[in-house]
């Protein structure tokens, strides 16, 4: 592969192909920019006969912070119209993972939360650093799931609890106690652990693992999975699309003032319910 990609990197070892999400000093928070680039390597990936497993994997210290809201501060937001082709992109992006003809590894080597969260799960198998997190804060946002996944993995009780929280420190441990990833290792045996479980696939026959990794989609398909993420994709539309108070709010000051202002307004209000309930 040729191209001279901006925001990830692409490589290949033997019969593995790895790409890592590239803007490091931004989280590998997934930008246009970076969501179009993934989408075209995968096609060339896709096409390529010797690659037979690929891993994706984050540079820095995280895999992925999710989509950039920074990307979307300045913009018109608040109705169907507006945010149904991006949002139906950001899907499009993730679920593309799970229906890869390959068998996908996500190597999760730092934090990965809300669109990044659901990425690495997508992925066919997810191998974990033992000081990564996962995480879903999109309510705390004021935003919707792109990708419902988590609740076909570890059932509602957890994922209710965890995404209703917004909770967005779920470490390696209880991600693997719930099976949400495969294994859990030393950062410093991450690639090995996640290129040795690639190449055990890899030396398989490349068509047959791909009709098998199809028969095991389509139990899930046949369960109900597809329609269930549809579903959870257009409510997460509406969500978007609905301006609560709390949401305007949220938006003006991430427009006005910058993204971390709005978080700081969001996160003084948990703290005056934490000194309520002290007293």
């Amino acid at each position: 592969m040729a191209e001279n990609f901006q925001t990830i990197v692409y490589e290949t070892k033997g019969p593995v192909g790895i790409l890592t999400l590239n803007r490091p000093d931004r989280l590998n928070a997934l930008a246009p920019e970076l969501v179009e680039e993934v989408g075209r390597c995968l096609d060339a990936v896709e096409k390529d006969d010797e690659i037979r497993a690929l891993i994706l994997t984050g540079a820095g210290r995280a895999f992925s912070a999710g989509f950039d809201l920074k990307e979307e501060a300045g913009k018109p937001w608040g109705t169907v119209d507006v945010v149904k082709p991006i949002l139906e992109r950001c899907f499009a992006f993730i679920v593309r993972f799970w229906h890869f003809p390959k068998p996908t590894i996500s190597a999760v080597n730092g934090y990965a939360l809300a669109g990044g969260c659901e990425l690495a799960l997508c992925c066919d198998m997810t191998i974990m650093a033992e000081e990564a997190f996962l995480g879903e804060p999109e309510l705390r946002f004021g935003s919707g799931i792109v990708a419902l996944i988590m609740p076909w993995l570890i059932g509602p009780k957890k994922a209710k609890e965890w995404i209703l929280t917004g909770e967005d420190r779920i470490d390696a441990q209880q991600a693997l106690q719930w099976g949400l990833v495969n294994r859990v290792v030393p950062r410093d045996q991450l690639m090995a652990t996640s290129l040795k479980l690639a190449r055990e696939i890899a030396i398989n026959d490349r068509i047959k693992v791909g009709m098998t990794k199809q028969a095991i989609n389509r139990t899930y398909s046949f369960m109900g999975f597809e329609a269930a993420m549809r579903m959870g994709h257009d409510i997460d539309i509406q969500i978007e699309a609905y301006p609560t108070e709390d949401s305007k709010t949220f938006r003006r000051m991430m427009h006005e003032q910058g993204l971390k202002a709005a978080i700081a307004w969001r996160d003084a209000r948990f703290r005056e319910l934490e000194k309520d309930d002290k007293k």
